[in-house]
């Protein structure tokens, strides 16, 4: 997942992800983008590019998920970073690392 989300900003070079946590059922992602850009286009760029090639690579896929060819949900989150930014990165970084599938971070 890391290396096709990486792969999908390479064709837009004004957007960079910072950090990014992957868990067993979500992803997080702290990226920078530009006011040109709409976040619901970003996100929809971002699901269907690494859904066509997590496909075209994992055949199986397609079988997991009966018969649909969704893989992302059809929803997101987006916050604006509002807070202190290392505290964002520090979550990010953390995921999937807890036994618990949870983070804990002091504010």
């Amino acid at each position: 997942m890391r290396s096709k989300l990486l792969e999908v900003i390479k064709y837009y070079p004004d957007w960079e992800i910072k950090t990014i946590g992957i868990g067993e059922e979500h992803v997080h992602l702290y990226m920078v983008i530009p006011p040109k850009y709409t976040v619901s286009r970003v996100i929809e760029t971002i699901k269907k590019n690494t859904s066509s090639k997590l496909k075209k690579q994992f055949a199986f896929m397609k079988e997991v998920y009966w018969g649909t060819d969704a893989i992302w949900s059809t929803g997101f989150f987006v916050s604006t970073v509002g807070i202190n930014e290392q505290i964002i990165r520090r979550y990010i970084e953390q995921q999937g690392k807890e036994d618990t599938g949870q983070a804990t971070l002091e504010l």
